[in-house]
């Protein structure tokens, strides 16, 4: 995958200071803020931990954003790790002791935890407590551990990988969804005001509409439209400046890049539109199969530009459509 692509949701950046620090500042979501809201209000009413939460969908739509949130809504600390990192029992337990009463415990990715760890966490998140082996052998012996009250909020991007008895364990599920390109360019409008540049509104819906449903993509997109803007001595950032900004990119006006295109033009040309395997789509592109699957994919298929069936991956019309391709009727 390449690190330095401008639209890809996965790759974090520096967009701490552009972020949300309460729920009234965050735009879109609103099943997820309205149920947040209430469950917030009801643990600071009764002074109770929050219960625990799954964030679930793709990278980029605020589930780091949201958890810090939840911390700073009932004024506790936020302690932020990864399930890949989390690679032994240890690693989990040193965290969970440090806890104190009210604290969140953020994992992302928590699908990608170890089997092992994932086993201490069932007890920690019940009945806050966990049990520790000491020693090896004959020697060895179970000591356990009292946990400060905490709440856990997981995230993941494929919640089909989580363990039954893991998911068991939540008590609310939140699933995020792409962003309208209307509350995208809100967001753009925030975040300028914060970056100290003025963007006037067909600009911002603009960026908005070329930035896949993700708030992540919009900022990031919004940063190098100010570069331009820099170096061009502009106090405003207008539509000219940004349609210039996208052409620089190669980003057009669905919000897809180079690769983006590649992939449809490789299943229209090679497989003609499909359907065609995962793995050979992959093969013939040199790429991984996963970095199609859980990078690219998801907002081709978003964009209804491309659709699986039980036979493998097609274009679409609009796909076809969009690279200016008229679909031919197979012979065979």
């Amino acid at each position: 995958m390449n690190l330095s692509r401008i639209v890809d949701p996965s790759e974090k950046d520096d967009v701490i200071v552009l972020r949300p620090q309460t729920l009234d500042e965050f735009v879109g979501q609103e099943n997820v803020r309205k149920k947040l809201s209430i469950a917030l209000s009801a643990a600071k009413m009764r002074r109770e931990p929050l219960d625990h939460i799954l964030l679930v969908g793709p990278p980029g739509l605020g589930k780091t954003t949201l958890s810090q949130i939840i911390a700073n809504e009932l004024g506790v600390q936020i302690h932020i790790t990864s399930g890949p990192i989390l690679e032994r029992q240890g690693d989990l337990a040193s965290i969970l002791t440090s806890l104190e009463r009210g604290d969140v415990l953020f994992i992302d990715e928590i699908h990608r935890m170890s089997r092992s760890v994932e086993e201490i966490l069932y007890s920690a998140v019940e009945d806050f407590q966990i049990d520790i082996m000491i020693g090896k052998g004959a020697g060895a012996r179970s000591v356990r551990i009292p946990l400060q009250p905490f709440t856990l909020i997981g995230a993941t991007t494929r919640a089909g990988l989580l363990t039954s008895p893991l998911r068991s364990r939540f008590g609310m599920i939140l699933e995020l969804v792409f962003y309208s390109s209307q509350e995208l360019s809100e967001i753009v409008k925030k975040a300028s005001e914060k970056l100290g540049i003025s963007i006037d509104d067909d600009a911002a819906v603009e960026i908005g509409r070329r930035s896949r449903g993700t708030p992540r993509i919009a900022l990031r997109l919004l940063k190098r439209v100010r570069d331009v803007a820099t170096v061009e001595k502009m106090n405003i950032i207008d539509l000219d400046t940004v349609e210039k900004t996208m052409r620089i990119l190669e980003i057009d006006e669905l919000g897809l890049d180079a690769t983006d295109r590649r992939i449809i033009k490789t299943m229209i040309e090679i497989y003609g539109g499909g359907p065609v395997g995962l793995n050979a789509l992959a093969a013939t592109l040199g790429m991984e199969p996963d970095t199609i699957s859980e990078v690219y994919e998801p907002y081709l298929l978003q964009a209804g530009l491309i659709a699986r069936t039980s036979r493998g991956r097609i274009v679409t019309d609009k796909g076809y459509r969009h690279l200016g391709y008229e679909r031919q009727e197979k012979l065979f």
